[in-house]
């Protein structure tokens, strides 16, 4: 799989770089289109940040940038300003510095660029965007879709794929039709760009649900990896360098640690009530904590209270290690977004955001897939309720009343977090268990890289220089 060297071509050697979430080299074995891209090339432990999650991977992979630079210091965080928690969001201003692309540009103005479903898409400066976005009806309703530019491709991918899959890419249903949509328009758009940058989720389900042991994860690689061979073989057909690269690996956990419960119960967090249950009230809590897998991002109103709040997350069973201040600069993460502590979970546990203290209070979202509406990430919403019989029957009955037109409520999801069996945030304790880079071409060959180079190994890989004084912009 070993594309041409950059002096051969006209111009930049073509590169598809495919981020395969929760790849390790444990799970590798199962995966021998993946191992062929390794055994034209090479493969390498790949380093990774704190938190080891997707959108602060992905943006230091991007932009050479440690969180406490680009300013992603999870996949959601307190806004302080407006005094609400958002996860998931998806604007690329939110990153900071410049990006791989933006620098290739500098030398090589008319360099193509596409992004199939990477984080912070919108309004980034690709030629191509591809990335989930449902459609929000007037009544309440959504649909799935998602946002594509140029506004032509949409109707093209629509007509060669179908409606892009929402509900399998997350929730109860996820599986492997959303990555077989993602692989089919990355080969549509392939062929006309220099960098093509390609997000395939489908591995990290499975690996969450089950456990990365469970025969029922390493056959979720073996499908995902076949379903990869067709976009490998067009990339080798047209002479395209591969990289193959994850965020993170994911290991077994069995412990959820309810930290907000605990900061509730110590009279540090408040909530305020209404028809839809209990809500989380950041403006008046003392201290919250934003839950993000296994690391938690805890904001103190006042400075006074910070002494108390670390001691009362040190004797937390789960909890590993308290971050301060002086301890985030450590890890890379001392940013403004970031909590006044930073709580990282014990390598068996993991954070739930639950605040109720009493199911029957729980908020009518806790129940839903509702990304945007809970205060932290929730890995149920993987899950159907397995204490409910009909649920199934229930959710087939919702999704008929959206076809006809009817509001529902897909309230399916249980409120026992312990059917979640992997988890990921932590920095790997082993290599087995850590992120992968594998790529075709074997000039570029090295054991390891740190993920703060894996800008520079892209613009090596093809073929550019870096401007004079760039080699790590600042952060804005």
């Amino acid at each position: 799989m070993t594309s041409p060297p950059a002096e051969t071509q006209n111009g930049p050697t073509p590169l598809l770089v495919i981020d395969v979430a929760g790849l390790t080299l444990r799970l590798l074995a199962v995966m021998p289109h993946l191992q062929g891209v390794a055994a034209s090339g090479f493969s390498a432990e790949l380093g990774t940040v704190l938190p080891a999650v997707t959108c602060s991977a992905q943006s230091t992979f991007l932009t050479g940038l440690t969180p406490a630079e680009h300013g992603i210091v999870g996949n959601g965080w307190y806004l302080r300003d407006i005094g609400e928690v958002n996860l998931w969001r998806q604007h690329n201003r939110l990153v900071g510095g410049e990006k791989v692309w933006e620098t290739a540009r500098r030398t090589n103005p008319g360099y193509r660029v596409a992004n199939v479903c990477w984080w912070y898409a919108m309004g980034a400066t690709t030629d191509v965007t591809i990335t989930p976005r449902p459609v929000y009806h007037a009544d309440g309703r959504k649909s799935p879709d998602a946002y594509i530019r140029p506004p032509e491709l949409h109707d093209e991918l629509v007509s060669k794929l179908g409606a892009f899959p929402l509900f399998t890419y997350w929730g109860p249903t996820a599986g492997m039709a959303s990555s077989r949509w993602i692989v089919g328009a990355a080969r549509h758009v392939l062929p006309q760009h220099d960098l093509t940058l390609v997000y395939v989720p489908h591995l990290d389900y499975d690996l969450q649900r089950f456990g990365p042991d469970d025969p029922r994860s390493i056959n979720a690689a073996r499908e995902l990896d076949a379903v990869l061979a067709p976009l490998l073989d067009d990339a080798t057909r047209l002479g395209v360098t591969i990289v193959v690269l994850s965020e993170y690996g994911i290991t077994n956990v069995d412990q959820p640690v309810d930290v907000n419960r605990m900061l509730r119960r110590e009279g540090l967090l408040e909530v305020h009530t209404n028809t839809s249950g209990e809500l989380l009230d950041p403006w008046t809590s003392r201290a919250f904590a934003v839950a993000d897998h296994q690391l938690a991002h805890v904001y103190v109103q006042d400075v006074a209270d910070v002494p108390r709040v670390r001691v009362l997350l040190e004797a937390l069973p789960g909890v590993d290690e308290v971050l301060d201040a002086e301890g985030q600069a450590r890890y890379g993460l001392d940013h403004e977004r970031s909590g006044e502590l930073v709580a990282i979970a014990q390598k068996q546990a993991w954070f739930t955001y639950y605040y109720w203290l009493d199911d029957a209070l729980a908020p009518d979202f806790a129940r839903g897939v509702e990304i945007h509406k809970k205060p932290g990430y929730d890995p149920a919403e993987l899950f159907f309720d397995p204490d409910d019989r009909f649920v199934k029957l229930r959710a087939a009955r919702n999704l008929a009343k959206k076809k006809v037109g009817l509001r529902y409520a897909m309230d399916v999801v249980p409120l026992d977090p312990s059917c979640v069996r992997g988890s990921h945030g932590r920095l790997p304790e082993s290599a087995a268990d850590g992120p992968v880079l594998l790529c075709s071409d074997p000039a570029a060959a090295r054991g390891s890289i740190a993920a703060t180079d894996v800008r520079d190994l892209l613009l090596q890989l093809a073929g550019l220089k870096q401007p004079v004084g760039l080699s790590h912009p600042a952060a804005v």
